[in-house]
């Protein structure tokens, strides 16, 4: 789930993608789909073979968009949330729902 400044591509089916993130749960998937849908994303989506019938179902989750980084995305504030805010990395990694475009605290 965090942002590893690493740029991941490869292929799902026929399709040249940027791999987001893999081996998620049905609910980040969720997340990350509606997220970057939102902001202008082709998102596919392709589910982990699993090993036995009684192992949870994951998915890695792409986007079609070869130049897409999550990271320099997220740092750049590149990304909105539904409501219009940047989205942080706290935010990508559903830590937080807050927006504020500080990455750090000096309390």
């Amino acid at each position: 789930m965090s942002l590893t400044g690493k740029h991941n591509f490869g292929t799902i089916g026929e399709t040249r993608v940027t791999f987001v993130e893999k081996k998620v749960s049905a609910l980040r998937k969720d997340f990350l789909k509606s997220l970057l849908a939102l902001n202008g994303f082709d998102v596919i989506v392709e589910e982990e073979p699993r090993k036995t019938e009684e192992d949870l179902q994951l998915y890695t989750v792409a986007v079609t968009d070869m130049t897409f980084n999550p990271t320099v995305w997220v740092f750049e504030r590149r990304l909105k949330t539904p409501e219009g805010h940047k989205v942080t990395q706290d935010y990508w990694n559903q830590l937080s729902t807050e927006t504020n475009p500080h990455y750090w605290n000096n309390n």
